[in-house]
């Protein structure tokens, strides 16, 4: 494998990723392993966590916690109140109700 290759693949993975994220909808809050099976990279979720944390394409962030429901940005302040914006619950830095996606109640 050469260095060229190596890069083109790395290349390839961040734009499936962001690709991913681009399409979460405005409510939808998903997992960052479920976006690297979305994009066809099962068990990478850290990666999805390195791509969110490093690139500089402006991706919806807010909307990707961990399995747990858990937020892990650096700033859950800042995404508890851009996920309330979007009509999801928050308690406790922890997803409760999203209207789309994985965390998706119904009453």
């Amino acid at each position: 494998m050469t260095v060229t290759s190596t890069l083109q693949e790395s290349a390839e993975r961040e734009r499936r990723i962001i690709e991913v994220l681009l399409a979460l909808q405005e409510g939808e809050v998903t997992t960052y392993g479920d976006i690297a099976d979305v994009a066809g990279y099962p068990k990478q979720a850290r990666l999805v966590g390195r791509i969110v944390a490093t690139t500089e394409i402006e991706v919806p962030w807010w909307r990707v916690v961990n399995a747990a429901g858990q937020l892990r940005s650096g700033s859950p302040q800042l995404q508890t109140a851009l996920l309330s914006e979007e009509d999801v619950i928050v308690r406790a830095d922890r997803i409760v109700k999203a209207p789309i996606g994985r965390f998706r109640r119904r009453d």
